[in-house]
């Protein structure tokens, strides 16, 4: 636990700091809520640019410290609202951890987020191990995103936090920085409204359904999205913003950060928003469009309220110095990364025959993006859970109607940039439906989530129809958090470098009762060793011999003897060790297959 919660209380505070500090660079002098999600980008390309050099995670450890100290030393005497910033971001966060506590405490550990859900933190687990250690990995070659992973390292390193830990901490931050970045859209409602609405949009069904199965890249990606669609909305209804030559390049540094945590499948969202944004705002500017659509020039009658909304954003010839500005620092930021962005095109997620349903049981609906899916495991279809499919269809219904309700007012109140942000979603969804696999159409709905959420409760925020809204969607995401299974507490590659020796077994693994029942160790130890047949049994419930057709026996380090008569010994793998039993392979194995692209399911709705 103090490993994890130090974790989150390092990437939060380097990230507000840095962030700010960023914001402030670029001409706003007041206290910014893009700041989190600015500074978590920031964050992110610091490490992995440093995470290589001499020193390892040591050095990006110290640069984010140094980056850190600098920034509050320039923010001496130079932020305003700071104070202010403090008394509305600290209920916030503080329910934002609250809240991502419910997993832990439903399971009565902290560990590894999701490990019967989604085995995917395995890979990332290795990947990290291998960077901290200076070696290759499969996904290093690949060009896979590995900011994040960085993060982590620079915590292991730099402040002796586990691996586990870290990526707990990690995504724990995420999750508040988030919440925290959602108060931009909601700076100027009272405390009791802007509260919940915060939290609602910044941990919405959907990334708490993610965070739930430890995706930590999603909800960053999540979180990057919502704070870019922000930035552009700060651009245009900010009078302190409208005028500064800098005033995208807080956009830019996280479309940035998207890259390193998402590599260029993260421009996919943000790019369609800035132009169709930047269109819109173009017609506003140049062609007197008013929010209701009519021209703003023409005749209006008495009973037709003057156009609602903020000044159009500065277009034009008075945009490009602020437009190339910001293309600037994004691609002196991106440009070492253009290489393994081109490597990751080759990915297995972007192979129409690879994962396909990967940790699914089919096609998820696009409703879910709506926060109101009653259901701990969103991968379950309507009526499968606790709840009748009758309560699905309801929420589905009602979230549309808000949707929709909101986009509407969005449109009269000028808030083009939701309106950009959303259209973006959509077109994402679409596109992953048309060309791609299940598996990256429901990342799709996790992202767009945020924006959706948003859509619906800032214009309805004043009216009772939203706080219905925010009480069910609330209460969704919570039962989501609550239904996250918690695995192993530690880590070591060990049992992944034991694949070479077993190869296709059949091999028994002979673990604690602790880990498979209290740890939900079985899928996690399954999936280390997919690729062959595996049992996996309590190490207090093993008979006299193996299960037929058994080769191979995996057991903990510090067992005295062999685990069956005339088991031989193959070598130790701290804190493992690999046992030879003389079973006839000839014979049919109850051990199960593992498929390397399909891992061990686990559906649960608790």
């Amino acid at each position: 636990m103090v490993g994890t919660y130090a974790a989150v209380l390092v990437v939060c505070g380097a990230s507000l700091a840095i962030g700010q500090a960023a914001v402030g660079l670029c001409g706003v002098r007041r206290w910014s809520w893009l700041a989190p999600a600015v500074g978590l980008a920031l964050v992110c390309v610091a490490c992995w640019g440093t995470v290589r050099l001499p020193g390892g995670g040591v050095t990006a450890a110290i640069v984010v410290l140094l980056a850190s100290l600098a920034a509050i030393a320039y923010l001496r005497g130079r932020l305003e609202g700071g104070g202010e910033a403090l008394r509305a971001g600290a209920p916030v966060a503080l329910l934002a951890l609250a809240a991502t506590a419910l997993p832990f405490i439903a399971e009565g550990h902290f560990g590894i987020l999701g490990t019967s859900f989604n085995p995917d933190m395995s890979q990332h687990l290795l990947a990290t191990d291998r960077l901290a250690g200076d070696e290759g990995s499969q996904l290093l070659r690949q060009g896979y995103p590995l900011g994040p992973h960085a993060v982590v390292v620079a915590l292991h390193k730099g402040l002796g936090i586990g691996l586990v830990q870290g990526f707990t901490g990690l995504t724990i931050a995420v999750a508040i920085l988030a919440s925290l970045t959602a108060l931009a859209a909601f700076r100027d409602q009272p405390a009791l409204l802007r509260i919940p609405a915060a939290l609602v949009v910044g941990l919405t069904y959907m990334v708490a359904s993610y965070f739930a199965q430890g995706a930590f890249k999603e909800t960053m990606q999540a979180l990057f999205f919502l704070a870019f669609v922000l930035a552009l909305r700060e651009s245009s209804h900010n009078s302190e913003w409208r005028q500064l030559p800098l005033r995208y390049t807080p956009a830019a540094l996280l479309a940035a950060g998207s890259v390193y945590a998402y590599s260029f499948p993260g421009l996919i969202w943000l790019l369609p928003a800035a132009v169709i944004w930047g269109i819109t705002e173009y017609a506003v500017s140049r062609f007197g469009v008013s929010a209701g659509g009519a021209a703003a020039g023409g005749p209006r009658t008495e009973a037709q309220p003057p156009p609602a909304g903020p000044p159009a954003a500065v277009t034009g010839p008075a945009a490009t110095q602020p437009v190339l500005l910001a293309s600037l620092a994004f691609t002196l930021l991106v440009a070492p990364e253009i290489g393994r962005m081109i490597d990751f095109q080759q990915f297995e997620t972007f192979d129409p025959n690879g994962p396909g349903l990967g940790n699914l049981f089919g096609p998820i609906s696009p409703f879910e993006a709506l926060g109101i899916w009653p259901s701990g495991d969103f991968r379950l279809s309507p009526g499968d859970g606790a709840v009748p499919a009758l309560g699905y269809y309801l929420g589905a219904a009602f979230g549309s109607i808000l949707l929709v309700y909101g986009a509407v007012l969005c449109w009269r109140r000028r808030e083009t940039a939701l309106l950009a942000g959303l259209a973006a979603a959509l077109l994402a969804y679409a596109a992953a439906r048309l060309v791609g696999t299940s598996y990256a159409t429901a990342k799709a709905i996790e992202i767009a989530a945020p924006i959706a959420a948003l859509v619906i409760v800032l214009p309805l925020l004043r009216r009772p129809v939203a706080r219905l809204y925010l009480a069910a969607a609330g209460g969704c995401a919570l039962l989501a958090l609550a239904n996250a299974p918690v695995g192993p507490t530690s880590y070591s590659p060990a049992l992944t470098g034991l694949r070479a020796d077993v190869g296709a077994g059949p091999t028994l693994v002979l673990a604690s009762r602790q880990l498979l029942e209290d740890e939900h160790g079985a899928p996690y130890i399954a999936w280390e060793l997919r690729g062959g047949r595996v049992c996996i049994e309590a190490s207090d419930e093993a008979g006299a011999e193996p299960p037929p057709g058994v080769r191979y026996v995996v057991t903990d380090l510090d067992l005295a003897g062999p685990p069956f008569p005339g088991a031989r010994r193959q070598r130790a793998a701290p804190p493992f060790q690999l046992w030879q039993v003389n079973t006839p392979t000839s014979i049919a194995t109850p051990c199960p297959l593992i498929p390397v692209r399909q891992a061990p399911q686990a559906p649960t709705d608790r």
